[in-house]
Order: structure tokens, then sequence, then C-alpha cells
């Protein structure tokens, strides 16, 4: 069994920071791609940002970038992301989840097998 266990969601307001954190148990086998994606009140889950777990190679949303960044540690199995600037719109549950082949439309979610069950994350104006 593989579990991701997500962290650090919470009520912050507008222009403030928070820093998400998954963390990845369980059976070990080949990780290719970890990443954020998001589910606000009234909309569909949408991509937010994907780090390769070789090389280190980040991609994201164009309505995060820039304000957020993605961020590996291969020996505690973690990801983090790191969020400046929020904004209400940020507002939603936020998930990680996890490729163990490579990924190349790393905004599908279909493409990702094993998801955390997500931490709240509420920007207030």
């Amino acid at each position: 069994q593989v579990q991701l266990a997500e962290s650090g969601g919470g009520t912050v307001q507008a222009g403030g920071s928070l820093t998400l954190s998954c963390v990845l148990s369980g059976r070990t086998f080949a990780r290719h791609a970890m990443a954020w994606f998001r589910q606000g009140p009234g909309k569909e889950r949408e991509f937010v940002a994907m780090i390769r777990w070789s090389g280190g190679n980040t991609y994201y949303a164009d309505s995060v970038k820039g304000r957020f960044t993605i961020s590996r540690d291969n020996a505690k199995n973690t990801v983090d992301l790191q969020m400046n600037t929020l904004k209400p719109e940020d507002t939603a549950v936020y998930y990680c989840a996890v490729a163990s082949y490579p990924v190349v439309t790393y905004d599908d979610s279909t493409r990702y097998e094993y998801w955390g069950r997500g931490t709240q994350v509420t920007v207030s104006s």
C-alpha cells in the first residue's frame, strides 16, 4: 500500500503565506513525479505544480507561477508547496499525488495513481 498525507493547511489573510507538506509512505516503488492539485468550492480539480523526483524539474500552473514553489526531500520522502502572496481565489482543498511512471501531460490528474486526502486552505480577503 502507498499512503500520502498532506499537512499545513489553514486560514490565512490575503497576501499571506502557507507551506503545505506531503509525506509519502508505504511500499517502495519507483516515483517519477509528485504533484499538487487543488479543488475550490464549486470547481473541478485543477493542477497546481509538479516536480520530477529525479532531476527536480518543476512545472507550475500559470495562476500560481511566481508565487508558489514546489520542492522535494528525497531522504524524507516529502514534497512541499510553499505558497506566497496568497489570494482568495487560492482557497481550495489541496491534494498531493504521485506517479510511478514518467508523466508527460503533468497537468492531467488521471496520470497520477496515488492521492492524499487533501488539506484545506482558506484565504480571506
